[in-house]
């Protein structure tokens, strides 16, 4: 694979590393430098870049981005007993224009994830997430988007696209390829009720933070059914990371985004994962190491994927719980191995349906259980309307 617009990584960070225990991280994984070049990525699994743009972030100043302190700070890391290949790939510079970029990272994304390589990015303004959608044109029917954020980010698709606005473009721009998009976290005083009751018309999902902090395991099934995940650092909240990525006084807590992490990387369904607005600093700061711990986190998670939904028909590894609710006949699986939950959205024949087939979607127990008390699932109940607009 020829990829002439990646910059290794830095001697700085190299030569930190040289000075790393046998048993550290960096000196486990695959490293794209000067003197080597690009690694070779047979047998990879998980791929780190670094992507160095933010001219849409809408505070843009003119200022470079270096991931630096990041990489310093995840090299230093032990690894748990994991099986994976890892591999740092380096950074996408700016292009000349903003799509030059877009169309690096897209191009490098598509290619990664064809070779069941999972792209882990890290940014750069959470615009960059419109660029990783776009990669999956011409291997996914319909993709689903996870966005770990205090805000929607719908923003006016008529006008030129943002960090703050670049839902409205995947959302109104064909190919028309967003089957589902989930907000955790969201805090309602940032986001206007135009658009909170948008994102209900269009039966998308949202969490609020309270409710994910209450009950963090509601993100499991959420992250299991997606193809694509965004983290936006402003989700975190002001007292756990540096100064100049101060956003909000609420918001996640260190453990909770790291707990959120391991979910999206648990799922088998993830393909690819970001983490964005990362603003650097020449100030002491723990931001660089937060999100060091977010990747290992995700990278532990992926090193503990089970495949427990392959065959549901199967007796012997689900059971099935049929539940009456009104008109409709509710079908529930659970996993033996696990003791994960789904539930069958069935196909409907007559409608121009974006499914072809039963499909299941991932639940919780607590689902089956207000089901079971004559109460329609959310979740169902928006897949469902969904799949027949």
């Amino acid at each position: 694979m020829n990829f002439n617009f990646l910059s290794p990584v830095s001697d700085s960070v190299l030569a930190h590393n040289e000075l790393l225990s046998e048993q550290a991280l960096g000196k486990k994984i695959k490293i794209h430098s000067a003197q080597n070049g690009v690694p070779d990525l047979v047998g990879v699994s998980l791929a780190i870049i670094g992507v160095k743009e933010h001219r849409n972030d809408i505070n843009y100043m003119g200022e470079e981005l270096s991931f630096d302190t990041i990489r310093t700070s995840l090299y230093a890391l032990f690894p748990g007993n994991w099986h994976s290949v890892i591999a740092d790939l380096g950074d996408i510079s700016p292009g000349a224009t903003i799509e030059d970029t877009y169309y690096a990272l897209r191009t490098l994304i598509a290619v990664l994830v064809e070779n069941k390589v999972i792209p882990i990015i890290i940014g750069g303004s959470q615009d960059l997430t419109y660029a990783n959608y776009r990669a999956y044109d011409t291997m996914s029917p319909m993709v689903n988007i996870v966005n770990v954020d205090s805000n929607f980010d719908l923003g006016d698709a008529s006008v030129e696209m943002k960090n703050n606005s670049f839902l409205g473009k995947i959302i109104l721009e064909q190919p028309y390829n967003l089957f589902n998009y989930s907000v955790i976290g969201y805090q309602t005083y940032f986001n206007s009720q135009e658009q909170i009751d948008l994102m209900d018309k269009l039966y998308f999902e949202a969490y609020r933070l309270g409710e994910v902090t209450e009950a963090i395991k509601i993100v499991e099934p959420v992250m299991r059914d997606a193809h694509i995940v965004s983290m936006d650092l402003k989700s975190v909240r002001a007292a756990e990371v540096g100064v100049s990525q101060k956003f909000s006084p609420n918001g996640f807590n260190g453990k909770e985004i790291c707990a959120i992490s391991r979910y999206a990387g648990i799922s088998n369904k993830v393909s690819s994962f970001g983490i964005y607005e990362f603003k650097p600093t020449n100030e002491l700061d723990a931001t660089p190491m937060l999100i060091a711990q977010m990747i290992w986190y995700f990278i532990e998670g992926f090193n503990c994927r089970v495949n427990d939904s392959n065959d549901l028909s199967d007796s012997n590894s689900h059971q099935k719980y049929n539940v009456l609710v009104e008109n409709d006949e509710l079908i529930f699986y659970k996993s033996l191995k696990t003791g994960r939950w789904w539930i069958e959205i069935p196909f409907s024949p007559n409608v121009n349906t974006k499914l072809k087939k039963h499909t299941l979607l991932p639940c919780t127990h607590k689902d089956y259980q207000e089901a079971s008390h004559g109460k329609t699932p959310e979740r169902w109940y928006k897949a469902y309307k969904k799949n027949c607009i």
